[in-house]
């Protein structure tokens, strides 16, 4: 039988600790292929900060080191600067990126550092039991806004990619989805994508991909991906934001 379909090497032969419909197993695949595919396991090293994406290290086989909540960014622009010809990404999820680390991430990107980073957006804290996150909805129910968000006590929800897109050192920026096989394809796309420029030296850049938490957001799955596509998109619209050629 001709085999068409197989774990990438680059993926540890374990299983995920993730919740059932959760995409960040789906979103470890993906750049466990990319990896492959562009023959960087040697040279791949991914920095993870503090929450649910944070076990990466368990599923993929590079190297892979935890950061302090928050400053997945600073500690990535550390290594880059070490070892340059190394290909090196942050692994991070809205509430690191957005809130605690708004600062790493911000300035990273207007230096115009060559690391990428790896934007997991589900608009919730997932780890720490489903509170309001900087990404989370007008009018969403969290564990912290159980009428839902409130824009004159809590803010808006954060567009990281249109904020990134105004810095000069930034030269690609995608939002994207796995909430569907051909969503999914164009996540993998804008990953090798985001790799390239890194490679190729022209800037800062990062991918955002809009994410399910089923748990969290008290849906099924299929509920979950359904909603991203009809109600989060909406706010996050997906497409190239920014691209330096």
């Amino acid at each position: 039988m001709k085999k068409i379909y197989t774990r990438p090497n680059a993926l540890k032969d374990t299983h995920f600790h993730y919740c059932p419909g959760c995409g960040h197993g789906i979103i470890n695949r993906i750049i466990a292929e990319v990896i492959d595919e562009l023959g960087l396991r040697g040279k791949a090293i991914c920095v993870a900060p503090a929450g649910c994406g944070m076990l990466i290290y368990n599923y993929l086989d590079i190297d892979t080191l935890e950061s302090a909540h928050g400053r997945g960014a600073a500690v990535a622009t550390g290594i880059k600067r070490v070892l340059p010809e190394n290909l090196i990404f942050s692994y991070q999820g809205d509430g690191d990126l957005a809130a605690i680390g708004t600062a790493e991430g911000f300035h990273a990107a207007n230096r115009g550092e060559l690391i990428t980073v790896i934007f997991v957006n589900n608009g919730v804290y997932g780890m720490t039991g489903g509170q309001m996150a900087p990404t989370t909805l007008k009018e969403q129910i969290t564990t912290t806004t159980p009428s839902g968000r409130n824009p004159v006590n809590a803010g808006y929800p954060v567009k990281v990619c249109e904020v990134f897109s105004v810095l000069d050192g930034t030269s690609y920026l995608e939002r994207v989805a796995v909430s569907s096989p051909a969503n999914i394809k164009k996540t993998k796309k804008a990953i090798i994508k985001a790799f390239q420029h890194q490679l190729n030296r022209t800037g800062f850049s990062l991918v955002e991909i809009l994410s399910p938490c089923p748990t969290n957001w008290k849906m099924s799955p299929l509920e979950a991906f359904k909603w991203i596509d009809e109600v989060m998109t909406k706010q996050f619209p997906l497409g190239v934001i920014k691209e330096v050629k």
